[in-house]
């Protein structure tokens, strides 16, 4: 099953979702991967991939490295391998690694293409489809970075038979995240199937790679109906930034923030506390955390302003109004937000 983005600028691409065919191509190529990703599936990549010459970057394995010390290691295998403006990169992995090596792609020589192979369920049904590319810095998450389309994205449903149960949970929590925002059949459709099985979960990743390609089709650099893809990272980002990286998954992150974007929207009278508790119990049916102890709420909420979606001091929210539709808002008064954070501490 193929789905085609094609941007306002004539810029397109193909999301190509079954088991990964032979694919050629006429130049240099570099395979950026994490030990963990190679450990299980480097040798079947290898047997897929043909190029001119092949050559692997291994880069640790975790958010804690996405930063500009990891990007340099990949500069430097790529300047070492003497790529030129037309050699490619090949994201091997995850969220990190694809949002690494669009980065790297985006910068080296000015800007050569890169194509996007994700191999966990988060990375396949989000992050490796629009072009967002970036690392983090002490200040906050993806600060630093650019949009730079990928080639091409082959996203191979296979990958995800090696997959921990919490990368699992990681991805299903966004999934959630774009039916809450923009489909309400396919949030109920969520209720009522178990994406532990195979046909459920390929099903699942095409609606979602449906639905991001439409959004990014529509605002691709994120001026208006995009940002409502960061619904639960606003609050999310400020979770991972707060512990480092180091004690939640992406995907559980936002699920926190989900949560808590959920009960501000209730107070704000946008969503029912029925809604609320729905999206909370299907959170829980993939053990995704719903709950976090903010231990300093001013704090917490002045974490907000380091948001690369806050304007002119003000903080954009993205809110449910109901299932199926959202708020993107800078309206919200800081009140309100530090009584629903208090429900948190």
């Amino acid at each position: 099953m193929i789905v085609n983005i094609t941007l306002p600028d004539k810029t397109m691409y193909d999301i190509t979702i079954e088991q990964l065919n032979n694919i050629y191509f006429d130049t240099k190529v570099v395979v950026v991967t994490n030990p963990t990703v190679s450990g299980f599936h480097l040798d079947y990549l290898k047997n897929k991939l043909n190029a001119k010459q092949l050559s692997i970057v291994t880069i640790p394995d975790g958010e804690q490295y996405k930063n500009m010390s990891t990007i340099d290691m990949i500069l430097d295998h790529c300047f070492e391998h003497r790529l030129d403006r037309k050699s490619l990169l090949v994201a091997f992995g995850g969220g990190v690694i694809g949002d690494m090596t669009g980065f790297a792609a985006s910068i080296y020589q000015r800007g050569i293409s890169f194509v996007q192979i994700p191999t966990t369920l988060l990375s396949q049904v989000d992050a490796s489809v629009g072009g967002k590319t970036g690392i983090n810095n002490k200040y906050g998450k993806n600060l630093i970075g650019a949009f730079h389309q990928p080639k091409a994205v082959y996203i191979d449903p296979s990958f995800l038979s090696t997959l921990p149960k919490r990368e699992f949970g990681a991805g299903i929590a966004e999934i959630v995240k774009m039916a809450v925002t923009f489909n309400k059949e396919f949030f109920e459709w969520l209720e009522q199937n178990d994406l532990t099985k195979e046909e459920n979960i390929k099903i699942a990743i095409k609606k979602s790679v449906e639905t991001k390609a439409d959004v990014v089709i529509k605002d691709e650099k994120e001026n208006g109906i995009r940002a409502a893809l960061n619904y639960g990272h606003t609050f999310g980002h400020v979770i991972e930034n707060e512990t480092n990286y180091d004690t939640y998954l992406h995907g559980e992150a936002v699920g926190i923030g989900m949560v808590m974007a959920n009960a501000l929207a209730v107070k704000l009278n946008l969503m029912s506390k029925d809604e609320e508790k729905r999206v909370k119990d299907l959170l829980e049916k993939y053990d995704i955390p719903i709950s976090y102890k903010i231990k300093d709420v001013e704090d917490f909420y002045s974490h907000f302003f380091l948001d690369k979606k806050s304007l002119d001091n003000k903080i954009k929210f993205i809110l449910p109004k109901s299932i199926g539709d959202c708020l993107i808002t800078n309206e919200v008064n800081k009140a309100t937000v530090i009584e629903v954070l208090k429900g948190f501490s």
